[in-house]
C-alpha cells in the first residue's frame, strides 16, 4: 500500500515538473521568435548607410517589385487625344526654321492630351540623360542603397572634360551624394556624372533601368561629354518619365520633392523658360553638343495649371536658328494652355 502511494505521488510530481518545463519552452520560443523579428527590423536600417550599389541587392530589388507593377500603367492612359490645332501651330513656326528639325513632346495634366512633334524618333540625348540618371540616384536613396550625405571621393580616373568645374578640383577631394547630384543638374557637371553614375551602378545598371521605366529609345553608350551624340533619348522617353515622377510611380514623393527642387535649380535659362511667363515655373534639364540642343521639364503656370515637355532641335553647329525655334515653341504652347 505504501509503495501505490509513493509510485502516484512520483507521477504526479514528474507532470507538474513537465508542464513548467513545457511552459518555459513555449515562453522561450515566444522571446526567440520576437527576437528575429525585432533583429530582422533594425538592421536594414542600422546598415541602410553603409550598403553598396551592387545590382544584385536584394532589398533594392525587392523594394522596385511593386512600384514596377504600375510603371506603365498611367501613362497608358494618360495621352488620350492629341492636339491637332495646337500641333498645326508648331508645324507653321518650323517652316520658318528650314535649317533645324525640331522633334517635340508635350503633355498637359489637366486635360489629358499631348502633342506629338516627330517625339517616338531617337536623338542625341546631350546632357538630358541626367534626368534619368537623377531619377535612378533617388531610386537608390529609397532603397537605402545611397545616403544623401555619404562622403564619395572624386579620383583621377573619372575626371571628364566639358561642362562644370569638377574637373578643375583636386582629386581626392570628398562630396556629399547629393552635392554630386546637385552639381550634375544645376551646373550640368560631367564629372559629377560620372562619378555618379558609378556610385548608381555603372552604365549597364542604369540600361536596365531605362527599359523597366519604359524608356524604349534611351540608353547611355559612352561617357559625356558624348559629343558624337551615342547616349540617345527621344523627347517621348522623357516626357513620360517625368510624367512618372509627377505622379510618384518611381521615386518616394519625398525624393520626388527633392528631384524637382534641383531640377528647378538649373542655371541655363535660354530654352524652355524663354517661353514662359514671369510668375511660372520649369523645373527642367537642358542639353547642348553644338549640333543638339534639347531642354525637358516640367512646367507649373501661375494659375495652377501644369504641363510637361521635352523639346530637341538638330541644327547646324551652334546655330541659334536651333534656340530661337525651341522658345517660339515653348511661348505657343503656354499661350495655347493659357488660354483653352
Amino acid at each position: 500500500m505504501n509503495n501505490l502511494k509513493y509510485r502516484k505521488l512520483l507521477t504526479k510530481i514528474s507532470f507538474k515538473e513537465l508542464s513548467k518545463i513545457a511552459i518555459y519552452a513555449i515562453r522561450f520560443s515566444i522571446i526567440g521568435v520576437g527576437i528575429v523579428i525585432t533583429t530582422g527590423v533594425i538592421l536594414p536600417v542600422l546598415n541602410s548607410k553603409y550598403r553598396t550599389s551592387s545590382y544584385s541587392t536584394t532589398y533594392f530589388n525587392n523594394n522596385l517589385l511593386f512600384r514596377e507593377k504600375f510603371l506603365n500603367s498611367d501613362t497608358k492612359k494618360f495621352a488620350a487625344r492629341e492636339l491637332i490645332n495646337l500641333k498645326k501651330q508648331l508645324e507653321s513656326i518650323n517652316t520658318k526654321y528650314p535649317n533645324v528639325e525640331p522633334k517635340a513632346w508635350f503633355l498637359d495634366l489637366d486635360s489629358n492630351t499631348y502633342v506629338n512633334f516627330n517625339g517616338t524618333k531617337s536623338i542625341a540625348a546631350a546632357s538630358t540623360i541626367k534626368i534619368p540618371i537623377l531619377v535612378a540616384f533617388f531610386e537608390k536613396v529609397d532603397a537605402g542603397d545611397i545616403s544623401l550625405d555619404q562622403m564619395i571621393t572624386m579620383d583621377k580616373e573619372i575626371i571628364v572634360g566639358g561642362s562644370g568645374n569638377m574637373q578643375y578640383m583636386e582629386t581626392g577631394k570628398q562630396f556629399t551624394a547629393l552635392e554630386i547630384a546637385r552639381k550634375m543638374i544645376i551646373i550640368s557637371d560631367n564629372t559629377a556624372t560620372e562619378l555618379l553614375i558609378r556610385q548608381i551602378g555603372g552604365k549597364l545598371f542604369l540600361n536596365e533601368r531605362f527599359k523597366k521605366w519604359g524608356m524604349r529609345q534611351t540608353v547611355i553608350n559612352n561617357s559625356l561629354p558624348d559629343l558624337d551624340g551615342t547616349n540617345r533619348t527621344s523627347p517621348e522617353d522623357l516626357a513620360k518619365l517625368l510624367l512618372k515622377i509627377e505622379k510618384g510611380n518611381l521615386i518616394s514623393l519625398r525624393s520626388r520633392d527633392r528631384f524637382l527642387n534641383i531640377m528647378r535649380e538649373t542655371k541655363t535659362k535660354t530654352l524652355l523658360p524663354k517661353g514662359l511667363e514671369r510668375n511660372a515655373s520649369i523645373a527642367h534639364k537642358t542639353g547642348d553638343i553644338g549640333t543638339i540642343i534639347a531642354d525637358a521639364g516640367i512646367i507649373d503656370m501661375p494659375t495652377g495649371r501644369r504641363y510637361i515637355g521635352a523639346i530637341f532641335v538638330e541644327r547646324d553647329y551652334d546655330d541659334p536658328a536651333g534656340r530661337e525655334l525651341i522658345q517660339n515653341f515653348s511661348k505657343t504652347i503656354y499661350q495655347y494652355f493659357k488660354y483653352h
